[in-house]
């Protein structure tokens, strides 16, 4: 009887979404018109138009709703996925209006930070208007002036409550003077500068670049990829059509097919600027306009290059579940993000390797110096993979003066566990796998097949069963907790081993400075370090060291002086003098330097055969 109940909700619950579904979102078009008048003050225009209203029922990702009679909810995202922040983006919406079909005015009011209520009077037609203060220089945020204008689409574009899935033309107006948008939203035939979307996501993760920028292209692949040049810089279009192309093949042959119909690389040429954020079609990115020569700076470019296109399979298409389809409102908590941008950093500079763009003995070096920054953060005795990545809403992105001895990088340990997992498959297959196949898995499976993302469990499942091993073990010392990492283990799979060569002759204080006008202001101090232990605090100002004035000149030139080698100062304090809170005084600091670990990587002597295979496996070496 129970289950005939459950199966009779079901043809009913059918037959409703049959009567009610289609012809409620059928009927509601949703029209968003962008402008950008006066770009020098720095406000995108934005209008939104709602025509056929109505009440019936309708489905929304699995949930009956129904749009109210009296009012509409107009919602703006609050962060932008991939860079795991509340950005409040709401607090740069202003002149907000709202009209019926007459152009009369409509009463609303705000609800909460993100929600503007439009009372409706059961209008059939709504259009609302707002201007975005657009003035912020960052692959997260938008940004306008009289040279060009950069969006994306969750700072600027507001959606209806519930009704995420509704389809959206847009219609740009540019600044008199511009003649090129770049976008990879859906032209619509026959009207200039008119996009489609078939939902609010992928509006919202369609960045837009509206000016005379430059474009060139290049196909890699199977897949044109169009780069998108702002500001000017000493790069050259062929050496980055060849690079940027053997990145794109190599990353491909690592899934065995690229999503892609075309692609889209927004590069915004700055001073002192860098960062990346991945979106399903494109990537933006920022770069030092002087960055491309010579090879040593390319090579970053090039390793920001392979880690945002990485994503466009490992979190765009492999993901966690809670990271699509995503709540614009609030936080979105994931304990994962150390293998969605940790493994990704970790395939960044594995993929140069594949690619040929650097040797084996580069990736090695790279590898070592990773380690160490790693090791040599006390943080990363104390803060997990996991905790770090589901406090990057609190921690990654707001950092305070005593992080470095508290957290961990995501990015980093992700990186080194993603290398030790890597290993451990190659170790357990006899190198007939590795971490790729675990990546073709998840894109197969979860992807592909059952169209969603994975929880940690899924993931962890994935792994051992391309391992064909438990991994209770490493996933409790190495994901789970900050347990030192036994690295000489995993390296002796492909006949390596870890070697520090510390540098103890220089002394090591602790003390994180910056000049300010001349003056030496602490900005933080290391944990375990004679400057910690001696009671420095940040905002301290450094005045003199053993009666020695410290100005304008580097403090770690005179502190070289007091090696723990240097024999007339040994056993004795340091006494620096400081201003704390405008008084001076003078502190006794214990005179020992921190071992500060400088990782290298090197081989073995006589490697065994399955040494010696997973070795060039692992490196790409024929």
């Amino acid at each position: 009887m129970k289950n005939r109940i459950i199966f009779g909700g079901y043809i009913l619950l059918f037959f409703i979404l049959q009567i009610f579904t289609i012809p409620a979102f059928s009927q509601i078009r949703l029209e968003y018109t962008l402008s950008m008048s006066k770009p020098y003050t720095h406000y995108f225009e934005v209008k939104m138009k709602v025509e056929g209203l109505q009440s019936e029922p309708a489905l929304h990702r699995g949930e009956l709703t129904t749009l109210a009679k009296d009012h509409i909810d107009f919602m703006m995202p609050v962060w932008a996925p991939g860079s795991y922040l509340v950005r409040d983006f709401p607090k740069n919406v202003e002149f907000f209006r709202a009209y019926d079909k007459t152009g009369k005015e409509l009463k609303f009011e705000k609800t909460n930070k993100y929600t503007w209520r439009v009372y409706s009077s059961s209008s059939s037609e709504v259009t609302i208007s707002y201007k975005v203060y657009a003035f912020e220089i960052s692959v997260r945020t938008s940004f306008l002036d009289e040279s060009h204008g950069y969006l994306n689409g969750s700072s600027i574009f507001m959606y209806i409550d519930k009704m995420k899935d509704l389809p959206a033309t847009l219609k740009i107006t540019p600044y008199k003077d511009w003649t090129k948008i770049n976008t990879e939203l859906e032209p619509v035939p026959g009207e200039k500068w008119t996009y489609h979307s078939p939902n609010y996501d992928i509006l919202a993760d369609s960045p837009i670049e509206i000016g005379n920028q430059k474009v060139f292209d290049f196909n890699a692949a199977g897949v044109t990829h169009s780069v998108v040049m702002y500001g000017s810089g000493n790069y050259d279009v062929d050496t980055l059509k060849k690079y940027m192309g053997k990145i794109v093949e190599a990353e491909t042959k690592v899934f065995g097919e690229n999503p892609n119909k075309h692609y889209t690389f927004f590069v915004h040429n700055l001073d002192n600027k860098g960062g990346g954020l991945e979106h399903l079609n494109s990537t933006t990115l920022q770069a030092d306009r002087w960055t491309y020569s010579p090879k040593m700076n390319l090579l970053r470019f090039l390793g920001l290059v392979a880690h945002e296109y990485f994503h466009l399979w490992n979190v765009k298409r492999i993901r966690p579940l809670v990271l699509g389809p995503f709540d614009y409102e609030s936080e979105n908590y994931t304990t994962l993000l150390w293998e969605m941008e940790g493994v990704t950093t970790y395939y960044s500079g594995l993929i140069l390797r594949r690619a040929g763009i650097i040797s084996a003995d580069d990736y090695l070096r790279n590898t070592g110096i990773g380690i160490s920054r790693v090791e040599n953060q006390p943080g990363g005795k104390i803060q997990s993979a996991a905790e770090a990545s589901f406090d990057a809403w609190i921690k990654e992105y707001k950092p305070n003066e005593n992080s470095y001895n508290t957290t961990i990088s995501y990015y980093s340990k992700g990186s080194i566990i993603g290398m030790l997992l890597d290993l451990e498959i190659m170790n357990a297959t006899n190198g007939k796998k590795n971490y790729d196949d675990v990546l073709k898995y998840l894109y197969n499976e979860y992807y592909k097949k059952l169209n969603r993302g994975f929880t940690d469990e899924e993931y962890k499942n994935a792994v051992e069963k391309t391992a064909g091993e438990n991994l209770d073990s490493f996933f409790r010392k190495y994901v789970y907790s900050a347990e030192p990492v036994d690295y000489n283990k995993f390296l002796n799979y492909a006949g390596l081993k870890l070697i520090d060569d510390p540098d103890s002759s220089l002394f090591y204080f602790g003390a994180n400075t910056n000049d300010e006008n001349g003056r030496l202001i602490v900005q933080s101090v290391v944990e375990g370090t004679a400057a910690y232990k001696g009671g420095l605090n940040v905002n301290d100002e450094i005045i003199a060291v053993n009666n020695f004035r410290v100005s304008e000149r580097s403090l770690d030139d005179i502190l070289s002086h007091f090696s723990e080698s240097t024999t007339s100062w040994k056993g004795e304090n340091i006494k620096v003098t400081i201003s704390r809170e405008g008084i001076l005084q003078t502190l006794e600091f214990p005179l020992f330097n921190t071992i500060r670990h400088n990782y290298k990587i090197v081989r073995i002597e006589n490697p065994t055969d399955k040494q010696e295979m997973i070795y060039k496996k692992w490196l790409s070496i024929e």
